[in-house]
């Protein structure tokens, strides 16, 4: 098979790219730009771009197929050739579901969570030596690509994404691939360039409850309400399996599961964590994996790359790093972390950086989200605003929208830098929070420094 990528140096699709590569594919492929770690990755398997930019002419060796990226626009050269040769073209997804049409679906959604939980079920998976292929949105343990795709694996398991399928698809991605086994782990607003109200949003998750396969099933979290209505109105054909927050405890810094008299300890912690733990649990039940080897294999997760990782830590001090941007997931993780070590104060920083958190009228369902930081800081990059095409906002602005008068507004990443080298970090946590970079502070050498 002959497949071409039309922008091949993003993070899912050089991943995607490798895993066919691995699987004996002839791939060629395109970009504009390519960073690391993409750069690197696709060097060491033979499928970087000679040179950036999009060249027609290599459509014109007749691949059998092209998948288009979604950082590649509608009037992509290399695509309107394809168009103009009739070869078959596949987005992303579209891609992942012809490879798995023989296999059993597993499909983990949700605004929130999805990444960590399906690294969960990766990860026991693999623990119990049970073969599987995956698309799963980070870096993992153990794992070399983001991606595997092979001919003997009999279940695929799918991180569902709800952002949109590619420039010429506007279908949300987990609408593509029609699960066997779904999973909703919460619904908070998310992406209103693409979704502009609540209600649109919420329905891509009911669509997606009904593309469930016949005689299917749907693992839900029935603490969130919106949730909770999905899961309790599917379809008679589909098996519906509500979950909810399992019962722990935590001992010097440490959490564990009490099931049956016994105290299983985790590498994880935060009640958002241990939601997350639940509905992996219950997929991998519905896998055929029983619950005493599902706790004896979790007791080894350390987490997904940049999930609440920790970057540097010493006898006073941890510093974590993670995704979080939404409003929900902000004040999950910095409730974690605070309740974690209650005796530390909790220094928390957030970067607004999505086009939803940039919004001014997006802004105000931030309010409360820092409440339990002792310390709160907020950085956004203007120009970055300039270049999503928003409204201007002001510090004052966002400082009001998160209703709390101890909170630092920052519009230089250095000034930022410098504040939080001044704390005395004796007894105190850091926790860094954003989908970005906060315009190049090392996190880890910051964490070195503390």
């Amino acid at each position: 098979m002959k497949v071409h990528f039309i922008a091949i140096g993003g993070s899912a699709m050089h991943n995607l790219a490798i895993a066919l590569v691995k699987k004996g594919y002839a791939v060629t492929g395109s970009d504009d730009e390519i960073f690391e770690p993409s750069r690197s990755r696709l060097k060491k398997y033979g499928i970087m771009p000679e040179k950036e930019g999009w060249y027609p002419e290599k459509i014109r060796f007749i691949p059998d197929a092209v998948i288009l990226g979604m950082h590649a626009r509608d009037d992509n050269p290399e695509l309107l050739e394809a168009k103009k040769l009739g070869i078959k073209i596949f987005s992303y997804p579209e891609y992942l579901y012809e490879q798995s049409k023989n296999k059993k679906r597993v499909v983990i959604g949700g605004s929130h969570g999805k990444t960590t939980i399906t690294s969960m079920i990766l990860h026991v998976l693999q623990a119990l030596k049970m073969e599987c292929d995956y698309m799963v949105g980070a870096q993992l343990e153990g794992f070399e690509v983001m991606v595997k795709i092979s001919e003997t694996a009999p279940v695929m398991i799918l991180e569902g994404d709800e952002y949109l399928t590619s420039p010429i698809d506007r279908r949300p991605k987990f609408h593509v691939y029609r699960p066997h086994i779904a999973m909703i782990s919460g619904i908070a607003w998310d992406h209103i360039n693409v979704f502009p109200t609540v209600e649109n949003y919420v329905e891509q998750f009911q669509i997606f409850a009904g593309l469930i396969t016949p005689n299917g099933s749907l693992i839900y979290c029935k603490d969130d309400p919106e949730v909770k209505k999905i899961g309790e109105n599917t379809r008679p054909d589909v098996l519906s399996v509500p979950y909810s927050l399992p019962e722990f405890s935590i001992v010097d810094g440490i959490t564990y599961i009490l099931h049956q008299n016994k105290k299983i300890p985790l590498k994880i912690f935060g009640e958002h964590n241990l939601l997350n733990l639940e509905g992996a649990r219950l997929v991998c039940k519905q896998l055929g994996i029983g619950t005493e080897d599902f706790y004896s294999s979790i007791q080894s997760f350390s987490g997904a790359s940049k999930r609440l990782e920790i970057v540097a830590q010493n006898t006073d001090t941890k510093v974590f790093k993670d995704f979080a941007h939404s409003p929900s997931k902000l004040m999950a993780t910095t409730s974690a972390v605070k309740k974690q070590f209650p005796e530390r104060e909790l220094v928390a920083c957030i970067e607004l950086h999505t086009y939803s958190s940039l919004n001014e009228k997006f802004l105000g369902h931030y309010k409360g989200c820092l409440d339990h930081a002792d310390i709160a800081k907020i950085y956004f990059n203007p120009h970055t605003i300039q270049l999503k095409k928003l409204p201007e906002i002001k510090p004052d602005q966002v400082k009001e929208a998160f209703g709390n008068s101890r909170v630092e507004v920052y519009t230089d990443s250095n000034l930022l830098k410098q504040d939080l080298l001044k704390i005395n970090w004796k007894n105190k946590n850091l926790l860094m929070m954003s989908s970005g970079d906060f315009d190049g502070i090392d996190i880890a050498e910051l964490g070195k420094r503390a």
